[in-house]
C-alpha cells in the first residue's frame, strides 16, 4: 500500500491543508488550549513553541509496538515541548523544561524524514506532533518530491481537537494516540489538561473514522489504522474500565490496544503520594481483565522483556508472568 499522503499531494489537497493549518497558527487554535497567540510572529503559548519546530532527536526506534518497529525500526522524530503537562512525564527534560533539542526549519525537518527512510525505517513516527502539526505538513510537501513514500505515524498524547484531526484525513495512515484518563478532575490534576476525556474521545472517534482498525500485513507491519496506548497508573487513576468500555462501545471490539506497564514516578510525581510507586502485578492484571470484560481482544501487553502479542483467553496467563513490582 502507498501512503495516503501521496494522493493528497498529487491532487493538491495537501497544499490547501498546509495553508489552512498555518492560518490557525496566526491565533493559535490547533489544540484544545486555543492559546490564541500569533505563532507566525514567534509568539509562544502553553507549548512554548513559536513558528519554528524544535526537534530533540531522530532515530530508528526498535522499542515501539511490534508492527510499528518491525525488524528495521520505526523512523522516530522526537519533538520538544508538549501541549500537556504531565507531572510524571518521563521525557520532562525536553517536553516540559527548556532543555535539549534545537530549532529546525521545514527543509531540515524534511531531510530528517528522508534520512530515516534511507536508513530503512518502516514509517515516519512523529512523537508529540500536535503543537507542530502545520510545520510537519509543510515538511511533508518538501519531502514527497524528494521520494518520501513510507507511512506517517501520528504518535500523540491524545489531547486533540477533532476538527483539527479531521484536517489530517487522507494524510495520516497510522494513528497512535494515548487514552490517558477517563476523569476530567484527574486529567487536570496530573496533566493540566481540562476536559481531556471529552477531547480525547472525540478525536479518537475521528481517527477511527478515518483509518479504522489496524491493518497489519503478512510481514507483521502495520500499513494503516488505529492503535491505542493506555498507560496504567497506580490506584486506578487512569480509569481503565471506563476507557475500555468507550473503546468497545464507541469504536470497535477489534481495536488494537497497547496496555502499558512502564509507569515510573519521576519529574514532579514525588508531590503526589498516590502515584509515587510503580504499578503492581495485580493492577496490571485488573487492566487486562477490563479488556476481557468489554470484549477487546487485539493488542499487546508490556512485560519486563518487551511487548508481546496476546489475544482473548491468553491475556490472563501472560499477565501472571509479570514480575511483582
Amino acid at each position: 500500500m502507498q501512503p495516503m499522503y501521496l494522493e493528497a499531494y498529487s491532487n493538491g489537497r495537501l497544499t490547501k491543508i498546509v495553508k489552512k493549518a498555518f492560518k490557525k497558527l496566526e491565533s493559535c487554535s490547533i489544540c484544545p488550549r486555543r492559546c490564541q497567540v500569533n505563532r507566525l510572529k514567534a509568539e509562544q503559548g502553553f507549548c512554548k513553541t513559536g513558528l519554528k519546530v524544535k526537534v530533540c532527536s531522530f532515530m530508528l526506534h526498535h522499542g515501539e509496538e511490534p508492527p510499528i518497529s518491525g525488524e528495521k525500526g520505526s523512523g522516530t522524530i522526537f519533538f520538544s515541548h508538549c501541549n500537556m503537562n504531565c507531572v510524571y512525564c518521563q521525557n520532562y527534560e525536553f517536553s516540559q523544561l527548556v532543555r535539549g533539542g534545537r530549532e529546525v526549519d521545514s527543509q531540515e525537518l524534511a531531510s530528517f524524514m528522508m534520512r530515516l527512510q534511507e536508513m530503512g525505517a518502516h514509517n515516519i513516527n512523529l512523537v508529540t506532533p500536535t503543537h507542530v502539526m502545520p510545520q510537519i505538513l509543510q515538511a511533508l510537501l518538501i519531502a514527497i518530491p524528494q521520494g518520501l513514500k513510507i507511512p506517517l505515524v501520528y504518535n500523540t498524547g491524545g489531547y486533540e481537537l477533532a476538527k483539527i484531526v479531521k484536517l489530517l484525513e487522507g494524510i495520516i495512515d497510522i494513528y497512535l494516540p494515548d487514552m490517558r484518563y477517563a476523569d476530567n478532575d484527574v486529567a487536570i490534576k496530573y496533566s493540566l489538561a481540562p476536559d481531556y476525556p471529552k477531547y480525547n474521545q472525540d478525536s479518537l472517534k475521528e481517527m477511527h473514522r478515518q483509518v479504522g482498525v489496524a491493518k497489519i500485513n503478512a510481514l507483521g507491519i502495520i500499513e494503516k489504522g488505529l492503535i491505542i496506548r493506555h498507560l496504567i497508573l497506580p490506584n486506578n487513576i487512569s480509569g481503565t474500565d471506563k476507557i475500555m468500555r468507550f473503546i468497545s462501545r464507541e469504536l470497535s471490539k477489534d481495536t488494537y490496544i497497547s496496555l502499558m506497564s512502564q509507569y515510573f514516578p519521576c519529574y514532579k510525581a514525588d508531590r503526589f503520594k498516590e502515584i509515587l510507586r510503580r504499578i503492581s502485578q495485580e493492577e496490571y492484571h485488573a487492566a487486562g481483565q477490563a479488556m476481557q470484560r468489554w470484549g477487546l481482544h487485539n493488542g499487546w501487553i508490556q512485560e519486563a522483556h518487551g511487548l508481546d502479542r496476546f489475544a482473548g483467553i491468553h491475556i490472563k496467563p501472560n499477565l501472571e508472568q509479570l514480575d511483582r513490582k
